[in-house]
């Protein structure tokens, strides 16, 4: 690369003598800046602060003026070298990666290939009934991979699955954690038989539950048919004429209320009990 090609030929030569007049719009400024500002010297001291805005504008545009001198062949050179030297380069930048790419794409399409073959060699040779695709191992082929480890990425995978087709194949639910190892916890087996278990649980918590509430319904029901056949066994007689007084044993169960009102029928009823 030669580097003479761009050289400054000449650098801009800019005379200025602010330090010169330094002083002297320093002297201005404190003499506006020493005013008094009251209701009196208001109006001076807006004059003084106008003429002082204006001076100051006359200044900026003198040094945009300089600005734009001195920017100006620049600008003229970053012009030049944009299409002489930064287009040129970027373009080439750009169709020597799209080359490159393609070919890489290539490269790694290949590699996919051979490795999805061996993925479904394999996979028919353990007799896996289940949908398995060579997607679903979600292998990343990279062209610094080698082939053999996308090899073994494949093949870990593939006995993985017959690792947990096992496992479950052993389990009391396996139908439904099949369905779940394969659907809603996709190839995730301890997750499929953690929620399939669960299910299970629930469904028995809730047997016993309904189990529970109709066993002590039966048996307040049971409760109340013999208190009612005591009942009657202990009612007055139709006819007017003396019995004898008997007595009867028998076991009662209820809830707290339930036994109350037992009592107090037996209270009422001028009954003797024990």
């Amino acid at each position: 690369m030669n580097n003479d090609i761009i050289i400054v030929k000449q650098l801009p030569e800019i005379v200025e003598r602010l330090q010169e007049i330094k002083a002297d719009v320093t002297e201005r400024v404190n003499e506006a800046m020493a005013l008094d500002c009251t209701e009196d010297t208001i109006q001076l001291v807006k004059k003084s602060r106008a003429d002082l805005r204006k001076e100051f504008t006359g200044w900026e545009d003198k040094r945009k003026e300089v600005k734009k001198a001195i920017m100006s062949p620049y600008d003229q050179f970053e012009a030049s070298y944009k299409d002489c030297i930064t287009d040129v380069f970027k373009k080439a930048d750009i169709d020597l990666k799209t080359k490159i790419d393609s070919v890489e794409n290539e490269i790694k399409e290949r590699k996919a290939e051979q490795v999805q073959s061996y993925f479904e060699e394999y996979l028919a040779s353990k007799n896996i009934t289940m949908p398995l695709t060579f997607e679903c191992a979600n292998i990343n082929v990279t062209l610094s991979a080698s082939l053999k480890s996308l090899k073994e990425q494949a093949k870990a995978f593939i006995d993985r699955v017959c690792d947990d087709l096992n496992l479950i194949d052993t389990q009391e639910y396996k139908d439904e954690i099949y369905h779940e190892y394969n659907s809603a916890w996709f190839l995730n087996v301890s997750g499929a038989i953690t929620t399939v278990v669960n299910r299970h649980k629930a469904i028995e918590a809730a047997r016993a539950r309904e189990e529970e509430r109709r066993a002590k319904e039966q048996a307040e029901k049971e409760a109340a048919e013999k208190v009612e056949t005591v009942i009657e066994t202990l009612a007055p007689p139709t006819v007017e004429e003396a019995e004898p007084t008997l007595t009867v044993k028998f076991t009662v169960k209820g809830t707290r209320a339930q036994l109350r009102e037992l009592k107090e029928f037996l209270n009422n009823g001028g009954f003797e009990y024990e």
